[in-house]
Parts: structure tokens; sequence; C-alpha cells
């Protein structure tokens, strides 16, 4: 596992270096919009603990960072109007590393949602 690098844009969004549009914000998690949107809805659900990937987080994280984020996700998912609970559905992506694509090392879910997202890969 690579180590966490502290001075990724996440690392320095969290510390409040970089400004952020917040849609909600938790003891362990941030969920902020991203800046360059592939949907109507779509935001990023961070956790706060230093994670480079879902892996990392799924196996090292707390029992209370995980339940926090995955019901921070959920809770965004519904008031955002996408989760099947009043929406439509939406698409949850975690890349990681080389081959997923990863773009920043620390761990974090892309919700999208708001239209069809189409077939998952393009081969």
């Amino acid at each position: 596992m690579p180590s966490y690098d502290d001075q990724n844009i996440f690392a320095r969004i969290l510390r409040g270096e970089i400004p952020n549009d917040t849609v909600v914000e938790t003891e362990h998690t941030l969920v902020f919009r991203d800046i360059r949107p592939q949907a109507p809805v779509h935001v990023l659900v961070i956790p706060k603990g230093a994670y480079v990937s879902f892996d990392d987080f799924a196996a090292n994280a707390s029992e209370a960072e995980l339940v926090d984020f995955m019901r921070t996700a959920a809770k965004v998912s519904k008031d955002l109007g996408v989760s099947l609970d009043g929406g439509e559905g939406f698409r949850a992506i975690a890349n990681t590393g080389p081959h997923g694509v990863q773009e920043v090392p620390h761990f974090h879910l892309h919700i999208l949602g708001g239209h069809v997202m189409g077939p998952m890969l393009a081969h």
C-alpha cells in the first residue's frame, strides 16, 4: 500500500487550505460538489482520516468511521434526490490505483445521478 501523501488536494481541503462547496460534514466524513461534474448530481464523499484507497479504508478504518461514511453517503444520496427512496438511482464509483485511474490518493466515493448513466464501461 502506498504511503499517504498529506499534501494531496483532499487533505488540503480537509485542513481548510482549499475551499470547497460543502454539501454535508460529519465527525468522520466530508461531502462536497465535484469541481468538474460529470452528471447533474456529482458529489465526492471522503473520509476525514488518511486513507489512500477504498481497500485501505475498508481494511483499516474504525467501525465509527465506516458507519459514518456509509450512512452519510446514503443520507446525501437521498437528500440530493437520487436514491431509490424518492429518486431514480445513481452510480457510486471508487477509483483505486493506476488501473482504476485514481487521480487523488485519498479515498473518495463519487456519487453521480440525475440522468441515465449509460453503460458502466465503454470498450
